[in-house]
């Protein structure tokens, strides 16, 4: 379990994953070695599940960002199970979520162009038996990406 000090080590992470140890001490009032310590402790544990980079989707040529709602064909944990696997699997795929409500799943697929989710379509979504059905919205405009959580 993480304590009062391990909350404010994950604070300051979750916004700069660049800070060394020493700033971190400094920032904190423990040694660099108990930061690099519980910073370990805390990555082997899965508290800190990756230490991630957000890139500029226009530097990559990934202009297109869409939000695709997915209806499976039935609700059985083989079906489901499934299509967690295959959108582990898929690049395109850079986020996913198993929901409730009138869709199953959402996922944040990136693509260069419509060409490009067009073809994803193709070959992810409607050459897939298991989902019924999918919507997709287009981003317009991203605001803000991240994964902090407030502590």
């Amino acid at each position: 379990m993480i304590d009062a000090i391990d909350r404010k080590i994950l604070a300051l992470v979750q916004r700069n994953t660049l800070l060394t140890s020493g700033e971190l001490s400094d920032r904190i009032g423990l040694s660099p070695s108990s930061i690099q310590r519980r910073l370990n402790r805390m990555r082997a544990e899965k508290i800190i599940e990756a230490d991630v980079a957000i890139v500029s989707p226009k530097a990559v040529d990934m202009s297109l960002t869409m939000l695709v709602a997915v209806e499976l064909a039935r609700e059985r944990s083989d079906i489901i199970d499934r299509f967690k696997r295959s959108v582990r699997d898929c690049p395109e795929v850079m986020s996913a979520y198993y929901v409730t409500g009138e869709t199953d799943f959402v996922l944040i697929v990136s693509a260069r162009d419509m060409a490009s989710y067009e073809a994803f379509t193709r070959e992810f979504l409607y050459n897939n038996a298991d989902i019924r059905g999918f919507k997709t919205t287009v981003v317009m405009d991203r605001i803000k990406a991240s994964f902090e959580l407030p502590l």
